[in-house]
């Protein structure tokens, strides 16, 4: 988890050096969710490029084993009821019913299934198919659970106005849920979005410069 008042302060920092900006906290609660958002989905997009490009490749094990440790902190499990998946979903996983794994199968898969006396679904041997991004069916109607991958929640740098000045309130905050080594990422990020909303190139190329170096440094 990173502090969000850290992240913050570091944003004001680099922005209001030599007054070149400031940003309120309201633009930087909307940057920091995009900043998240952005940095969560290259997870996966990384993680693909890892398995799929470089294959049994030992040589990328450690960026592999660094990625899997930064999207376990998002799996999770949670009930299916009536087939309704968790609403805080990103990515399914493994369906379950009475410990055992339910096989997914797609709709033009069914009939035949049903009908082929080997492969008909029982109750301890069900399947389901995925009817779309919410709800699945179980084939036999089953109870089940499932193992997923969480969104990250909105993250929220929270204040009290004093003397017409926004004081950081440590009451309602929402910390970014990323891996703390994100922390330098989100900083570089949202003073992109900061220079690029100020139309101030200088901030949004320093942020651009910043996150390209890092992001190079943790591909090595």
């Amino acid at each position: 988890m990173v502090s969000i008042d850290t992240v913050y302060q570091k944003v004001l920092m680099f922005a209001n050096k030599e007054q070149r900006g400031y940003i309120t906290p309201q633009e930087f609660n909307l940057f920091a969710d995009q900043a998240q958002q952005e940095i969560f989905e290259q997870y996966f997009y990384d993680m693909n490029f890892y398995l799929l490009k470089l294959g049994n490749s030992n040589e990328y094990s450690d960026i592999r084993d660094n990625l899997n440790e930064k999207i376990s902190v998002f799996e999770t499990t949670g009930s299916v009821p009536s087939g309704l998946l968790p609403n805080n979903m990103y990515r399914l996983g493994t369906v379950i019913a009475g410990g055992v794994e339910v096989e997914e199968i797609q709709p033009n898969e069914l009939l035949y299934i049903q009908n082929t006396p080997l492969l008909n679904p029982t109750a301890t041997r069900p399947v389901y198919v995925r009817l779309n991004e919410t709800t699945i069916q179980t084939y036999p109607a089953v109870t089940v659970t499932c193992n997923y991958i969480k969104k990250p929640i909105t993250p929220k740098w929270s204040y009290v106005v004093v003397n017409g000045k926004a004081m950081y309130d440590n009451s309602q905050v929402i910390n970014f849920q990323l891996h703390q080594s994100e922390e330098s990422e989100l900083v570089y990020k949202i003073l992109k979005f900061t220079g690029v909303s100020m139309r101030r190139d200088d901030i949004m190329k320093a942020g651009q410069g910043m996150e390209a170096a890092q992001i190079m440094q943790e591909k090595q």
